[in-house]
């Protein structure tokens, strides 16, 4: 990807230890939010952006900054700040791949989204929301190896 064609939407947890960078060849006002009906990412008021030919990248002050998280099917982590606790993305990592989506709320810049739509991973069986997020989630995925 050049960043030259894509937008590229920065932000973070709220204490500026953990950072992300999502880069995108749509329009951001176009990409659809999806908030997740589980209760982890309703009690973080999470709603995810990605395509799969995006790239996002997380980085921290230091690696003990981010804190993973596994619920559910334990298929894929959830990324937090350690100190403030922001959600700031979601990692699968499957067959030497990564896919990742980034919440929306963790984004500094203000961008008029969709409303999010409903999704109800908790309804599919863990094949299916792999298929899914492989279908769905950015691609191009870096996040340090210590992460």
């Amino acid at each position: 990807m050049t960043a030259s064609n894509n937008s590229a939407l920065r932000g973070g947890c709220h204490c500026g230890r953990v950072g992300v960078v999502f880069e995108t060849a749509h329009t951001p006002s176009t990409l659809q939010p999806r908030a997740c009906d589980c209760s982890f990412c309703r009690k973080h008021g999470a709603a995810w952006i990605s395509d799969a030919s995006s790239r996002l990248t997380v980085d921290a002050t230091t690696p003990s900054d981010v804190r993973s998280y596994r619920q559910g099917s334990e298929s894929a982590r959830f990324l937090l700040c350690a100190h403030c606790g922001v959600l700031v993305a979601v990692v699968f990592e499957a067959d030497d791949e990564r896919f990742a989506a980034v919440n929306v709320g963790c984004l500094d810049d203000v961008i008029a989204f969709p409303a999010p739509v409903v999704a109800s991973p908790q309804r599919l069986d863990a094949s299916e929301k792999i298929d899914r997020w492989r279908m769905l989630w950015a691609r191009d995925v870096v996040v340090p190896p210590e992460i």
